[in-house]
């Protein structure tokens, strides 16, 4: 199986990073503290670029691509912490009208191998649909018909949240297996997402490292540091190669165990998000731990998305199991 992109593949990365950068500069951050997470323009135009309906096929309106290309274009929006119920939007693409042309906002409930009730529900006041993933198949609820409290001081600032004691029936859209294959899909989309921290953690680390000076030279000249950045770079090239194994595999399911991969990819590159962000603020030193410095919105998102589709716990032991042939790797 072959990781390297292909052309068009390298155009789609670089159109998108050069959009997300002009749009959701990290300097832009801050500023989105106490207003609405979900930006509607920006939202039509990341539907424009393609993002919810990358693979819907062209019948469909959508552009026919693959798992792997979700899998780069989510990369690129965690690389820039784009805000809003990215992965639930694209999964809701010709499921839910207007979901993939960004006319319609949605968010979701993952409540497969939950506890189930109470949940917490992530831009609520936002949403114009919930999808929920149950044991039974997918559902559709109304926003409005949830009974939810504000979360007064979410983890990450630009993810507001509502604690909602139970969650409406709601209308039944698929089966069973619909709702497993599109967990999959989402938590492959996740782990793209925490890849593109762990890129852009490493970025800052290094920029930082070359332009302050301590005892007359850049820091980066410093041994200490060198090792640092030198584990975050193995550790982002390893989710990187498990990420771009995820959607090659979802998309081929062929070469191997698609479950096992994605299960892979999102304990991979949450561990390399969650470290590559804490070595960014160890590297700035003092100022790494002050608000004006962006580095603690990668670790906040980091830790969000760590738990999002299945805790790191339960795809380790997905993991485990599919390695032993007498257990059902689910």
């Amino acid at each position: 199986m072959a990781f390297r992109l292909t052309e068009d593949q390298e155009a789609l990365v670089q159109g998108l990073r050069s959009f997300c950068q002009g749009r959701v500069p990290l300097e832009r951050l801050s500023a989105l503290e106490g207003k609405s997470a979900v930006d509607r323009a920006l939202w039509s135009e990341l539907a424009e670029m393609g993002v919810f309906h990358l693979r819907l096929s062209a019948s469909q309106g959508g552009v026919g691509l693959g798992h792997a290309e979700g899998v780069l274009v989510f990369a690129e929006l965690g690389r820039r912490l784009v805000p809003g119920p990215l992965a639930w939007s694209h999964l809701a693409a010709g499921r839910i009208e207007g979901a993939a042309g960004g006319q319609a906002v949605v968010g979701g409930i993952d409540l497969l191998g939950s506890a189930g009730d109470p949940v917490l529900v992530e831009h609520l006041e936002h949403l114009d649909a919930l999808l929920v993933l149950r044991e039974e198949g997918v559902f559709r609820v109304d926003p409005a018909a949830m009974d939810a409290e504000p979360v007064s001081t979410p983890l990450d600032p630009l993810t507001p949240l509502h604690h909602a004691p139970r969650v409406p029936r709601g209308e039944r859209l698929a089966g069973p297996e619909d709702a497993r294959r599109l967990r999959r899909v989402a938590t492959a989309l996740v782990a793209g997402q925490l890849l593109g921290i762990a890129e852009s953690t490493l970025e800052l680390a290094v920029a930082y490292a070359k332009g302050r000076e301590q005892f007359g030279r850049p820091i980066g000249s410093f041994q200490a540091l060198k090792h640092i950045m030198a584990d975050m770079f193995v550790r982002q090239e390893a989710a990187r190669a498990a990420a771009y194994a995820a959607g090659a595999t979802l998309d081929a399911p062929e070469v191997g165990d698609a479950s096992r991969a994605v299960a892979s990819a999102k304990l991979v590159a949450a561990d390399a998000a969650l470290k590559n962000a804490r070595a960014c603020i160890q590297i700035h030193g003092g100022m790494g731990y002050t608000w004006e410095i962006p580095a603690h919105y990668f670790l906040k998102r980091a830790w969000v998305l760590e738990t999002s589709f299945g805790s790191a716990d339960e795809h380790a032991e997905r993991v485990a199991r599919s390695l032993d042939p007498g257990s059902d790797a689910g």
